[in-house]
């Protein structure tokens, strides 16, 4: 029979009907009646457990999950017609079936004393009446300050409240609401082996209507938040400490606060936990204490636990007193009464009560300081501890007060750890935790063990993994996480798996590593998250390529194919771009743009209407090239993340007739008083596309030609104009006082005279005669006029002079020079104007 509902076996062993293994012996025990024929594969499991392999078949979303001990589990798509109704709900008898499992188990031996619940009637009703309202109410108070015992009074006024009962849940260990949300569907639904998805189990537990009594709440914020708003039919009742982090100021959540007990109430709960009246000198010590400890219920019944051990010492002596000494009995006559606890061991007297309980009492202390402060249940404790009758140390510590409920276990009362730990109980916490992990891996691997079972052990399991060394960490890990797969107690599997593979990873367990990877990646793809299936399961599938494991490298590669099709289903495609029709793109680029996004448009951007060739004028067709693109009109709504508008900064002149001169070209070009776009609030639609825009193209051309001839020209001009003297062989003295110079006196025109200045479209080649040269402007000074000289009279080959002589004066008529203004030369003619000049002399 099940020792977890509280039935021990004949023997006084676990369950399972095996011997269980001999503590610190580091061998693992061999169930009766299992085959010693080990299986193929020789795998830690395979030696903790000889037997056949429990194989597991689950659904998980839209999967079927087949949980493998052996080689891993296998993932497989649902096949049509295998899908599962939506599951019914529990009726009134199995909800009370399952709120009594969901309860402590039931404790060997005589039932303890019934503590009473002392003044907490106000809170009570309070509570009560909230509930009834449908709201939800977070009741705050320290550790011992007795949450439990108030949540079951209120649990027993609220049974018919709600549709679907009350539900008793523990939020110990839970950071996060999922785990919290599949635990309710599993308790109001009827739904065994399923696990559904996210989507759908906030569909279903959006329609439970249940009291939701929440102990030991350890989340608080958002992820409590979440949770409220993913059941909003259900009215919750959240007991937690005043170090949980607060709900949200959005949540609306009402506050209760539980302080400590009076005097009287104080008092009280000792004489009900000691079974008598309280004398003068212990309501003195009962008042003081009170005032030490702030009143909380837990030191009470402590001390009522103190009281009565000293009962029981002084009973003891005073029935020794009775009898007469023997002859060899050094035992003195006269023995002292025990007197009472001082203060300081009242207010923490874990050491002192554990120093009068029984010796496997004590051990069981040991184990629960080795795992955190976790007690195994009940029936594992004979297999710990060595004594056939140490699972009756549960309730012997329990009405010490040194034990506290959790859900459906025990675990160290608040304080009670750190207090054993200061006098030697953690000493031991090394061997403890490896006896306890190679115990749990034999219990854990045998077949006849179901994994419900495990799920209920599973914080002593995940502590004895945390504190084994790593060869009985995989052992465990190994064993252990197909039954917290199959008990879908996920949260479980998942620090399992982790805890197994790092473990693997220090051992040098690879096939174990191997192993525990494809089951994370496994763990992920039920759940939905891709990128760590994708990593966890290519990871598994390298290590056993590199063993050669053929079966475990097809599982890993199937489960991944799962993994590359869902991403594909989940991928969607991105929408098309689509632009602007080019032709307005083509008109704007005419003039200097500025790029404007465009705001999202009802209709497509309507294209210029197309005119009939017969309808448009002679010249306009002549100019229209014969090239010419059909603007594109688009099919649909323009995005407006895809499309961008360019919108002209300074506007184009158009004209109606083309221009004939070259002055018309610039102006037309470059305008002179460009006029900016005046700002709007929003950017106007592209200009329809020009029908003149292959002829301006051809026009800027021509008339950039245009201009080098003509700038060209102007280079020649100056040249020729220039002084047709040589250079004089030494440098000239030049002076920077601009002066007048006045031209030599022209003799009258006769058949010798030279040659006019040829026109300004004449070569570059023959620009510069031989013997002529142009002297080169002052640098840094653009001379403002140039008089027009003509050339001298003097042969070419006459000696030049040493050096400038000032202007002739004579008698005669001097003739008037003639002055043209010239026009600024640009960048283009001061370089070629130096370039023509000859080097100056030394």
């Amino acid at each position: 029979m099940d020792r977890i509902q509280g039935q021990t076996g004949q023997d006084g062993q676990p369950a399972g009907g095996s011997t269980p293994p001999v503590p610190g012996s580091g061998q693992a025990p061999v169930p009766s009646g299992a085959t010693t024929e080990p299986r193929a594969s020789a795998t830690p499991a395979a030696t903790a457990a000889h037997g056949p392999a429990r194989v597991v078949t689950l659904t998980a979303g839209d999967f079927t999950l087949t949980v493998n001990p052996v080689d891993g589990s296998e993932i497989e798509p649902l096949r049509p017609g295998t899908e599962r109704s939506r599951p019914a709900k529990r009726d009134a008898a199995a909800r009370t079936a399952r709120d009594t499992a969901a309860r402590p188990p039931a404790l060997p031996g005589p039932a303890g004393p019934v503590r009473p619940l002392l003044a907490r009637e106000e809170e009570q009703e309070r509570l009560v009446r909230l509930l009834a309202r449908g709201r939800s109410v977070r009741l705050t108070g320290p550790s011992g300050s007795g949450r439990s015992v108030l949540l079951d009074a209120v649990a027993a006024r609220c049974a018919g409240l709600a549709p679907d009962g009350v539900v008793r849940l523990s939020g110990y260990g839970h950071q996060q609401p999922s785990e919290l949300l599949q635990t309710l569907y599993a308790t109001v639904y009827e739904a065994p082996g399923e696990r559904p998805e996210r989507d759908e189990l906030l569909a279903r537990v959006r329609d439970i209507g249940a009291v939701v009594l929440l102990d030991d709440l350890e989340m608080g914020g958002t992820a409590l938040d979440e949770l409220l708003r993913a059941t909003p039919e259900c009215a919750y009742l959240l007991a937690a400490t005043p170090d949980t982090r607060s709900p949200s100021d959005d949540s609306h959540i009402e506050e209760v606060f539980l302080g400590g007990l009076g005097k009287t109430e104080c008092v009280d709960l000792l004489e009900a936990g000691l079974g008598r009246p309280l004398t003068d000198e212990e309501t003195a010590w009962a008042g003081d204490l009170r005032f030490a400890s702030e009143g909380l219920p837990l030191r009470f019944v402590q001390a009522a636990a103190l009281l009565r051990q000293r009962d029981e010492l002084n009973h003891a002596v005073e029935d020794d007193d009775e009898e007469e000494p023997g002859v060899f009995d050094e035992r003195p006559r006269d023995r002292a009464q025990v007197p009472l606890p001082t203060l300081a061991e009242g207010a923490a007297p874990a050491e002192l009560l554990a120093s009068r309980v029984s010796e496997s009492a004590r051990a069981a202390l040991r184990i629960a300081c080795a795992l955190g402060g976790e007690l195994p249940h009940h029936a594992h404790l004979p297999a710990l501890v060595g004594d056939t009758h140490a699972d009756t140390a549960v309730p012997e510590l329990l009405a010490c007060g040194l034990l506290t409920p959790v859900g459906t276990r025990y675990r160290l009362a608040a304080g009670v750890a750190r207090q054993l730990e200061e006098v030697g109980y953690g000493d031991t916490a090394a061997e403890e935790a490896r006896t306890a992990a190679r115990h749990y891996a034999w219990w854990t691997g045998h077949a006849s063990v179901t994994p419900e079972r495990v799920a209920a052990e599973a914080d002593a399991v995940l502590a004895a993994l945390a504190g084994a060394d790593v060869v009985a960490a995989v052992l465990l890990a190994r064993t252990a996480a197909p039954a917290f797969a199959g008990s879908l107690h996920w949260e479980a599997w998942e620090r399992v798996l982790r805890s197994g593979a790092e473990a693997a990873r220090k051992a040098g367990e690879v096939a174990e590593q191997a192993y525990f990877h494809h089951e994370l990646g496994v763990l992920a793809l039920c759940e939905g998250r891709l990128d760590r299936a994708r990593a966890e399961l290519e990871t598994s599938i390298g290590l056993r390529g590199a063993l050669a494991d053929k079966r475990g490298t097809v599982a890993g590669r199937r489960a991944l194919a799962l993994v590359v099709d869902r991403e594909a289903a989940e991928l969607a495609p991105s929408p098309p771009l689509r632009l602007e029709a080019p032709a307005a793109l083509a008109a704007a680029s005419e003039a200097a743009t500025a790029v404007t996004p465009v705001a999202p448009a009802a209709s497509p951007v309507p294209a210029a209407p197309a005119v009939p060739a017969a309808n448009r004028p002679a010249a306009s067709l002549a100019r229209t090239p014969s090239n010419r693109v059909a603007p594109v009109i688009p099919v649909g709504p323009v995005s407006a993340e895809a499309v961008t508008r360019m919108t002209p900064v300074v506007p184009v002149s158009r004209s109606s007739e083309p221009p004939t001169t070259l002055s018309e070209v610039f102006e037309d070009a470059f305008p002179l008083s460009p006029k900016p776009v005046p700002p709007t609030a929003l950017p106007k639609p592209a200009p329809a596309p020009a029908k003149d825009a292959g002829r301006r193209r051809l026009v800027l051309l021509a008339g950039a030609g245009a201009l080098t001839v003509v700038a060209l020209g102007t280079v020649v001009a100056l040249a020729l104009g220039s002084s047709d003297d040589a250079p004089p062989a030494q440098s000239p003295a030049v002076s920077l006082t601009p002066t007048a110079v006045v031209p030599p006196t022209v003799p009258s025109a006769s058949g010798n005279d030279p040659a006019p200045d040829p026109p300004a479209s004449a070569p570059a080649s023959e620009a510069v005669q031989p013997g002529q040269s142009t002297a080169a402007p002052t640098p840094g000074r653009t001379p403002g006029r140039t008089p027009s000289r003509r050339p001298s009279p003097t042969p070419p080959n006459s000696p030049p002079p040493s050096s400038v002589s000032p202007p002739p004066t004579s008698t005669g008529p001097t003739p008037t020079p003639t002055e043209t203004a010239e026009p600024t030369p640009t960048a283009t003619q001061a370089v070629t104007a130096t370039a023509a000049s000859p080097p100056a002399g030394p």
